[in-house]
């Protein structure tokens, strides 16, 4: 009579990790890398741009409040509040951060350039910002020009209820700041849109 081998396989108690396994791994931990080094990158770019932005909305918001301003202290009248190019005194177009001339309005025909001041120069407006000591007024005080800057101020009719007339005592502003970055060849805007009446 023969005999009968039977052959056992002897699983190992220790398994590893196969070489698809491992490519695997190695790919998803390489997109996740990828992932976050571009979040960094997206928020080092917002950081730098912050100033920028706190800027442009500042200076929106300034020329926003002088018109309203002037209006309400009867300095202008209603039908001053338009483009030149409709009969008023508001310049049609992106201009330079210019100081306001004799009325008290900025990006109207009488804006003059900002006297030199330390450390700015003569020009568009320049921001005095405190040196490395962090204070400022003291001699290491640093300029930082807004000629990069840009603002727009449209003004525009607005139709009454039926899409065709015009309603006299109502008119749409949008106040646009825009500027330029470093490497950039897309500007960043900052926009307000407000509607401003004949009545105070």
């Amino acid at each position: 009579m023969g005999t009968t081998m039977t052959q056992r396989k002897v699983q190992s108690p220790q398994s590893g990790f196969t070489i698809i396994e491992t490519m695997i791994a190695i790919a998803i931990m390489s997109i996740g890398i990828v992932t976050l080094i571009a979040a960094f990158a997206t928020a080092v770019g917002a950081t730098n741009n912050a100033q920028e932005n706190l800027i442009a909305r500042q200076k929106t918001l300034e020329a926003m409040e002088s018109i309203y301003t002037a209006r309400n202290a009867q300095q202008v009248t209603f039908d001053q509040i338009a483009n030149i190019s409709s009969g008023g005194i508001f310049t049609t177009g992106a201009t330079q951060l210019l100081f306001a001339g004799p009325d008290g309005l900025v990006n109207t025909a009488d804006d003059v350039s900002y006297p030199a001041h330390v450390p700015c120069p003569a020009g568009p407006e320049c921001l005095v910002l405190p040196g490395p000591d962090g204070i400022l007024g003291t001699p290491d005080d640093k300029a930082m020009s807004l000629a990069n800057f840009t603002r727009q101020i449209q003004i525009s009719k607005v139709l009454d209820a039926d899409g065709v007339t015009t309603n006299p005592n109502l008119k749409q502003l949008t106040v646009t700041v825009s500027y330029m970055t470093g490497g950039s060849s897309v500007p960043h805007t900052y926009t307000v849109n407000a509607l401003i009446s004949n009545f105070n």
